[in-house]
């Protein structure tokens, strides 16, 4: 069941009287284009092979929601921090546990560098076909830079976006809060509110 808007922070005026993003529940988002900034740095083995799939089965939720909502769903995701294109810091493991989790094909799209045309011609033509999951957002050194031109081009492939990475929702990263000024609305994942009730517990220290 939704939290109501977050009521549970209502004791916290400070908190409550600045909250002015809605969640993916509060949104219609039928049909459209949904870009969902999501966390699977997940760790790897040698073999990179998962070992921990916590963060993977976290974003599950709200991207089975928004697929039974009928959305296009677009993923984007790092995992850890490469300087360039790696291999071993690539998405590819993830593929096979999302889909098995989301019961739907999930595709990745390759990197380009920069973002190119061609990623968002792979993205278009990959619509129809369950999931799209973009390669490693940080292969992209303009992420981290929080480039414009970048984040716009992230911002053209979508025409929402839903943050689900709360661990690094406060940087200022191309694919995080400044991509939302592209995109309307931009709304939060369902996790963001279990995410807000542990906050708001650990600012009051109850239980103690």
């Amino acid at each position: 069941m939704p939290l109501q808007g977050f009521s549970f922070l209502a004791a916290d005026k400070t908190v409550a009287t600045k909250r002015k993003v809605g969640t993916v529940e509060e949104a219609d988002l039928k049909g459209k284009r949904v870009f969902v900034r999501v966390d699977l740095n997940v760790p790897l083995d040698n073999s990179l092979n998962i070992t921990d799939d916590t963060w993977i089965k976290a974003a599950v939720p709200t991207i089975k929601y928004l697929i039974s909502d009928g959305s296009i769903v677009i993923l984007s995701s790092h995992l850890c921090r490469p300087k360039s294109v790696t291999l071993k810091y690539s998405l590819k493991p993830h593929v096979p546990r999302l889909s098995q989790l989301l019961g739907v094909d999930v595709s990745l799209i390759p990197a380009h560098d920069p973002l190119s045309l061609q990623v968002e011609k792979l993205v278009v033509e990959a619509l129809e076909e369950g999931v799209q999951l973009l390669e490693n957002v940080r292969f992209y050194k303009e992420e981290d830079k929080n480039d414009p031109k970048f984040t716009k081009k992230l911002a053209s492939l979508a025409d929402v976006y839903v943050n689900y990475a709360f661990g690094t929702a406060r940087r200022a990263l191309a694919s995080t809060g400044v991509v939302a000024k592209y995109l309307k609305p931009s709304v939060l994942a369902l996790i963001y509110e279990l995410e807000f009730l542990f906050y708001w517990l650990w600012i009051y220290n109850w239980p103690n």
